[in-house]
């Protein structure tokens, strides 16, 4: 079941997401529940990636240590 909720925009954004519905067919609602959905998505990778940063036994290796690691898997 859907849920109403009511939000103000400042003048530019709420500009900005008129246009880009008018240019993408779509209606208001789809791109703020894809807005909402992206950034919902990023921000707990970024709890996680912040939590696993904290702690202290969960080891950080280089990127070149990664890239080495991900060839042998390939």
């Amino acid at each position: 079941m859907a849920m109403s909720v009511s939000i103000r925009l400042p003048e530019n954004i709420g500009k900005a997401l008129d246009e880009l519905a008018q240019a993408t067919e779509r209606s208001r609602t789809y791109l703020i529940v894809k807005a909402l959905e992206t950034y919902l998505g990023d921000y707990a990778d970024y709890l996680i990636a912040l939590e696993r940063w904290r702690d202290k036994d969960d080891p950080i290796i280089s990127s070149a240590e990664m890239r080495k690691r991900l060839a042998r898997k390939s």
